[in-house]
């Protein structure tokens, strides 16, 4: 097996307390496979289920296991912020904590870094929801892919291996789901190499997605009007910034 330096893995949770232990368990299993030194970063985004209770355990029984609570939700782009500011190691897993996706898969992204590689991206390989959120995300798919020239071919897909010190660089401003299209624009626009791995998608056992309801929905667009002009037509985040002294603006 391929070894990292080291690696932190990171859930973003909200009202996952059905998931999140076989979440963190299993990462917990996969790490030593990939790397010597590694830990397990938790941001409970103020839910109102038991989360924060089987966190707590979790964090009396894992020593490598570090919790990060919001007193109040933020939005998932803002989770995301703050488990990638908490993360300590050279490399960055993340995947969301309802168990869509199985951390045991990570042993397949740390198998496709080589030297040049940045970003190990996973995309499904097949989608496991309803009807019309399947239809619903291929739309969407097509339509961000289009509108800011995407290269990935699932840029929805939350299962992702990157290198932390990109986050040095990458600043993102997201609240919202539409951090993920911000953080593959600008790592990409930035010239960081990806590689694509297929992972499985699975049913959502418990608990319902936050993401697909009509008010969320027309949020989501009107944030990617002002996504696309910023990244697509100002290229904001390509310009130097005040006090750079000319050089390349943080992405």
């Amino acid at each position: 097996m391929k070894k990292l330096t080291s690696i932190t893995a990171f859930f973003p949770a909200f009202n996952d307390g059905a998931t999140i232990s076989s979440m963190v368990i299993s990462a917990l299993i996969t790490l030593p496979k990939v790397a010597q030194d590694y830990e397990v970063v938790v941001v409970n985004d103020g839910s109102s289920d038991y989360t924060a209770e089987m966190l707590e355990e979790l964090g009396k029984i894992y020593p490598q296991v570090r919790v990060i609570t919001h007193p109040h939700n933020k939005g998932y782009g803002a989770t995301l912020r703050t488990g990638f500011a908490a993360a300590r190691k050279e490399w960055l897993f993340y995947t969301d904590g309802d168990a869509q996706y199985d951390p045991r898969e990570l042993v397949k992204l740390a198998e496709a870094v080589t030297p040049d590689t940045d970003v190990v991206n996973g995309y499904k390989i097949s989608r496991s929801d309803p009807l019309h959120r399947v239809i619903i995300g291929r739309l969407y798919h097509h339509l961000v892919r289009i509108l800011f020239g995407f290269k990935l071919r699932d840029v929805d897909c939350d299962y992702r291996l990157i290198r932390r010190e990109i986050f040095e660089r990458v600043q993102l401003h997201s609240t919202s789901g539409t951090i993920c299209l911000e953080m593959v624009k600008k790592i990409q626009d930035a010239g960081y190499r990806f590689a694509e791995i297929p992972v499985h998608h699975y049913h959502r056992a418990y608990g319902k997605s936050q993401f697909f309801n009509f008010r969320r929905l027309f949020r989501t667009a009107v944030q990617l009007v002002f996504l696309w002009w910023d990244l697509v037509l100002r290229k904001k985040h390509m310009k130097p910034q005040d006090g750079d002294g000319g050089r390349a603006g943080h992405f």
